[in-house]
């Protein structure tokens, strides 16, 4: 085992080590990752709201079963059959406890429908925040590249340059990095 978590810690070091400094390659990532989780995200909705959908069913079989048995206590009390209308009380009240629990089952899937349309919101609000950065990122790259593209002779190294210094270059990758650890702390 030692050698698998060794060689397991040795790749995630590498990995790390080549996201940070392809930065645009993590934020695909990140996409990726959010996209997967929207799509599931969705799955469970459907599945719960379909789940929701069986349970009103139910609890409307339930109602209409407990109204038919009600009908019965009443007939049974009216032609003196107390016998019948105890065994007709005992089952109505089966079948209440049955709907109220029925019921209950229902809300908690309201609810979690609700919780899952939350996340939702919060995974696609964060996939575009990811996007924007991504777009953002991708045009600092366009931009650095046509200016290397249309004056070959400018050097980052002069030190009086305005545009892409060394020091400029370090405190734009420490920046995206910066914004990528905070999207990652967000979306835990």
């Amino acid at each position: 085992m030692g050698l698998f978590d060794d060689l397991s810690r040795f790749l995630e070091q590498r990995l790390e080590e080549f996201l940070r400094k392809n930065p645009h390659l993590e934020l695909e990532m990140l996409l990726e990752q959010l996209r997967e989780q929207e799509e599931d995200t969705l799955k469970l909705i459907a599945d719960l709201q379909l789940q929701q959908q069986r349970s009103q069913d139910e609890i409307l079989v339930t109602a209409q079963e407990i109204q038919r048995w009600h009908i019965r206590i009443q007939k049974a009390k009216t032609a003196g059959r107390e016998d019948l209308a105890t065994a007709a009380q005992q089952r109505e009240d089966a079948l209440l406890r049955e709907g109220n629990q029925r019921w209950g089952q229902m809300q908690g899937l309201k609810e979690r429908i609700n919780q899952s349309q939350a996340l939702l919101a919060k995974v696609q609000q964060r996939r575009q925040e990811v996007q924007s950065k991504a777009a953002q990122l991708q045009s600092e790259r366009t931009q650095t590249q046509q200016r290397l593209e249309t004056n070959p002779w400018q050097n980052k190294t002069v030190p009086n340059s305005s545009t892409f210094d060394d020091l400029e270059e370090k405190f734009r990758y420490w920046e995206t990095q910066d914004e990528l650890e905070q999207m990652k702390r967000n979306l835990r």
